[in-house]
């Protein structure tokens, strides 16, 4: 602007029919201006005039025909940019350089855009998506089978073993019995409902029994000790005519002698050996 009114505050020389510029309640001739305020520009280092536009960036300054790609040279006036060691550059050269690819379909995350980040490997926020349903997966529980990504009901839905007992989804551990899956408090006695993983149990009908209630409701007993004939661990026993006995109860009522593999004879309720049937 032009004064015919007042002097530069720096130099003191009129500022009549000249240019000059205001700094505060202060006038100031362009060269005075420029060699006291004017930031230095950070491509060629000249000072940007105040008949120049002045671009700034996180407190460093630039001429608007300076404020270019550091790679490809085009301007970045009112243009998306991004700064890698001080260094500005167009969001397409960013990206060459720097930028992260997505997991899924392999292209550039570009600068500015949600990325989302797991195990290690980057995805386009509409790419991080569950492979069943396809609804984004953002921050919410997932769970991972063969390299695909899965919200937790639909990995239910598709994968999840349910338990034989109650029906419900297994999300850990568990036990298998007779090929079904068992959640381990599921898997409990038919007869007393005591927990049976780890412990010794009987099958009846598709369902664990403990040894003490496998023999209370449903095992043979023993016709000389009365208790109860289980087979558990594969222990032998005698039938004979509906009865049956413990292998190491099959003896002679007279002398105790075993009748394991020896030819008896009966006499009423009692067994007996050659010798003691014919005394």
């Amino acid at each position: 602007m032009a004064s015919s009114h007042t002097d530069c505050h720096y130099c003191l020389q009129s500022l009549r029919g000249r240019k000059y510029a205001l700094r505060g309640e202060n006038a100031y001739c362009v060269p005075c201006y420029d060699s006291l305020y004017a930031n230095p520009c950070e491509e060629c280092k000249q000072p940007i005039g105040c008949n120049s536009k002045d671009l700034a960036y996180k407190g460093r300054h630039w001429h608007e025909g300076c404020f270019r790609c550091a790679k490809c040279s085009r301007s970045l006036v009112e243009k998306p940019f991004a700064a890698k060691d001080e260094v500005l550059l167009c969001t397409e050269c960013y990206s060459d350089e720097y930028s992260s690819k997505c997991f899924h379909c392999q292209k550039t995350i570009m600068p500015g855009s949600r990325k989302m980040e797991f195990k290690g490997s980057c995805w386009h926020e509409s790419c991080f998506v569950c492979q069943y349903c396809r609804q984004p997966l953002g921050t919410k529980p997932l769970i991972t089978k063969d390299n695909e990504n899965y919200c937790v009901p639909c990995f239910e839905k598709q994968f999840a073993h349910h338990c034989y007992s109650c029906k419900k989804v297994i999300t850990s551990g568990g036990v298998t019995y007779h090929n079904q899956p068992w959640h381990k408090e599921c898997f409990v006695c038919g007869g007393c409902k005591t927990q049976l993983s780890g412990q010794r149990f009987i099958s009846k009908d598709e369902y664990p029994y403990c040894v003490d209630c496998f023999g209370k409701f449903y095992a043979k007993k023993c016709a000389a000790c009365k208790k109860p004939i289980t087979a558990l661990g594969g222990a032998k026993y005698i039938s004979f005519e509906e009865r049956q006995w413990h292998g190491e109860c099959f003896n002679c009522a007279k002398c105790s002698v075993s009748l394991v593999g020896q030819e008896f004879l009966t006499r009423q309720d009692d067994i007996l050996c050659h010798e003691c049937a014919s005394a």
